[in-house]
């Protein structure tokens, strides 16, 4: 299959757009149209904007997640001995890498749009043998019909242009019985109380311009949706607490949403109209955080449906 990606795995050994990846049942063939820019496999044609793409994002992403708690919690019971299973939308790599550690038997692959992020997943599973990293798609992924065993990408949907498509090429790439897990945030940056017109205000005009990146902040909860209309027989449907602040925000966390927001200023400039103003957004946002007197929450779902 043709993709818009390189296969990132390989940066300096990219002679040709023929390569080959290897899991426990076999070798799969990607073909891969690239540029090669200063020795470094660049993109030819992403499908769609990250909001977040920055140097910074990967190990932002990578601080954010305990990945042996979560394997435990969501995938081990999906994954038998030797199971085959894919992470769309990897980032870092860090879950991809928990799991590859946890299920030695197992083959896992991490599929990325941004090379800069699997760069760094590839240096952080160095060690492990059973785990491998590619550039592509996640609306058009370049893996055969029926071949993973698990499939499942967390906090990708939000971001996608289309993820309904890329929900159905999740159920494509899984095999017949095979466990597809959707999991994504839900009303973060939304929900608070008590309201604050002129910080509501900025927001909706943030969110009003991220939409033409098609950034969804309420896609939690249309993960079940999604998965039924991929034809997907749904056997979980959970919702949890993501975050929850009540009065003044903790110093670590608000370190975290400062970078998160750093983050993510270019495409509030561009939104808001000037930096002046997404800078402002900014100030304004954390400020409600360090009261006394506020509440601020998210959700997150999680979908575990069988094809």
């Amino acid at each position: 299959m043709t993709t818009g990606y390189a296969v990132a795995h390989l940066p300096c050994q990219a002679k040709q757009s023929n390569f080959r990846w290897r899991m426990n049942h076999g070798w799969i063939a990607v073909h891969s149209n690239l540029r090669l820019q200063g020795g470094s496999v660049m993109h030819t044609s992403p499908s769609h904007e990250y909001i977040m793409e920055d140097a910074r994002e990967a190990h932002r992403l990578a601080d954010k997640v305990d990945a042996p708690s979560w394997v435990r919690t969501y995938l081990a019971p999906l994954c038998g001995a030797g199971a085959r299973i894919l992470d769309v939308g990897c980032g870092p790599g860090t879950v991809a890498a928990g799991l590859a550690s946890s299920f030695t038997t197992s083959s896992v692959v991490g599929i990325d749009q941004s090379s800069r992020r699997l760069l760094v997943a590839k240096d952080a599973a160095l060690a492990l043998p059973n785990v491998d990293f590619v550039g592509g798609d996640a609306m058009a992924l370049p893996f055969p019909s029926n071949t993973f065993d698990v499939v499942y990408a967390r906090f990708l949907l939000e971001y996608l242009m289309q993820p309904q498509t890329a929900v159905n090429e999740m159920a494509r790439v899984c095999r017949p019985g095979g466990a597809i897990l959707l999991q994504d945030l839900d009303g973060q940056t939304i929900l608070h109380y008590p309201p604050d017109p002129e910080l509501d205000t900025q927001i909706n005009n943030a969110l009003a311009g991220l939409a033409q990146t098609r950034f969804d902040p309420l896609v939690g909860r249309k993960l079940f949706y999604f998965a039924s209309a991929a034809r997907l027989t749904v056997e979980k449907t959970d919702i949890e607490t993501y975050h929850l602040i009540a009065g003044r925000v903790a110093e670590r966390e608000r370190e975290q949403w400062e970078l998160k927001l750093d983050i993510a200023l270019p495409a509030l400039t561009r939104t808001l109209g000037s930096r002046s103003a997404a800078v402002g957004f900014k100030k304004q946002f954390l400020e409600y955080l360090d009261r006394d007197d506020t509440l601020s929450w998210s959700q997150i779902f999680t979908v575990i449906a069988r094809k």
